[in-house]
């Protein structure tokens, strides 16, 4: 089955952002608990590249099956590829995910990623400040303790909109608030 590249996400509604993102099939790694555990000889780029054994992950089929099967465990912060049986390490520059894009909707914000996903910031997905006040990192909480980066144009574009705001650079979605500077 070929891979259907989404709609630009200017172009969506919010409903079609929120029905796509239901119905994305993934599996459910949290829930799997294999014993064997070994390095997958992987990584994440700061800019969300992929290498295995130091050569460039480029297809992008590749990215988004192993995309699926990343959970970060809780107590240690390490990244996984998890499946049924087995799990292997994989490590993680900064974030799994970058955000790409960025959509306003009334009270959502929509954002696409490094992997043509969408994800809507929220209580589920909030987003977080850290870094320096003058210059922060945004990072978006997609699923099984994975973040993403912002990258620069989607920071701007976010920016811009708590800016039009006027509300002391803090944004809202879906009924939560989240503070676009760092607290120190």
């Amino acid at each position: 089955m070929a891979y259907e590249v989404p709609p630009d996400l200017a172009g969506l509604s919010l409903l079609e952002i929120a029905e796509q993102v239901s119905a994305r099939q993934l599996p459910p790694v949290d829930q799997w608990k294999p014993e064997a555990t070994s390095d997958s000889r992987m990584r994440i780029a700061v800019d969300g590249t992929w290498y295995h054994d130091g050569s460039r992950v480029r297809r992008p089929a590749m990215v988004r099956a192993f995309a699926s099967l990343l959970w970060r465990d809780p107590a240690d912060g390490q990244h996984y590829l998890v499946t049924p049986h087995y799990r292997q390490t994989i490590a993680v520059e900064d974030a799994a995910f970058i955000a790409t894009d960025l959509k306003v909707d009334g009270d959502s914000l929509a954002f696409r990623l490094n992997t043509d996903e969408l994800v809507i910031a929220g209580p589920d997905n909030p987003l977080r400040a850290e870094g320096d006040p003058d210059a922060p990192r945004i990072y978006l909480a997609v699923r099984h303790g994975c973040w993403a980066k912002l990258d620069r144009s989607t920071w701007l574009q976010l920016a811009e909109h708590a800016l039009a705001l006027e509300d002391d650079m803090h944004v809202s979605s879906q009924g939560e608030r989240f503070a676009l500077v760092p607290t120190t």
